[in-house]
């Protein structure tokens, strides 16, 4: 998912910088929200598909995730992006475009986003996220049908197409966090976990807490 969501990127980039017509904001986010989707409903019944680390801990809060379980899946989310970073950087030929497409796939605040806007942003269209794979993929009648974990894919596309000209998008720690790593370049980076594991984590809880709890599916 990372891989194809900083390819994207990397895409784009390299249109502009030829002189063509970019992917635009609607194609990244589109490359972003339907990897999600997609994934979720091949992986779902194997790992729970959670591919952010945002879900995860949301997972934990509500105790459906042990603490040992949580930092497998965390470790092996991070490393997951920065396997795809580097990747990109291998396939990437040595060209003169190469370091602007390299500088772009790192999500950047817009100059007039301050820190806490960005926060903000992120852990909104976070929670919104995560909100939606709960919907969808915790509980007894969801368990049943695990393709509706494509709907946390389509809800990613949409808070992408509203997010990429403000904050790059990211939604997950993992995927500012294999970029930033391989291209050293860590502006912001708090940004892109505090929020969005804030937004994770009020999701998870509201949905166990309230939405299960009142229909007796917690």
């Amino acid at each position: 998912m990372i891989f194809t969501a900083i390819g994207a990127i990397a895409a784009d980039q390299y249109l502009r910088v030829a002189g063509q017509a970019g992917l635009t904001s609607l194609g990244i986010a589109c490359a972003y929200g339907l990897t999600y989707a997609v994934m979720i409903v091949a992986l779902g019944h194997i790992s729970g598909a959670h591919l952010n680390p945002a879900v995860t801990l949301g997972f934990w809060v509500t105790k459906r995730l042990g603490t040992m379980q949580s930092l497998l899946y965390w470790i092996a989310q991070l490393a997951g992006a920065l396997a795809a970073a580097y990747l990109l950087l291998a396939i990437l030929p040595e060209a003169n475009w190469r370091a602007e497409v390299l500088g772009a796939v790192t999500p950047n605040l817009e100059p007039d986003m301050t820190r806490l806007h960005a926060m903000l942003l992120e852990g909104a269209l976070t929670f919104m996220v995560v909100f939606v794979f709960f919907a969808t993929t915790v509980g007894e009648q969801a368990e049943q049908r695990r393709t509706h974990g494509f709907a946390a894919g389509v809800a990613l596309l949409a808070a992408s197409i509203f997010a990429l000209p403000f904050t790059g998008a990211a939604f997950n720690p993992a995927r500012t966090f294999g970029p930033a790593l391989a291209t050293h370049h860590w502006t912001n980076h708090g940004v892109y976990w505090v929020g969005p594991l804030l937004g994770g984590v009020l999701a998870a809880v509201l949905y166990d807490k309230i939405y299960l709890s009142e229909r007796g599916l917690a």
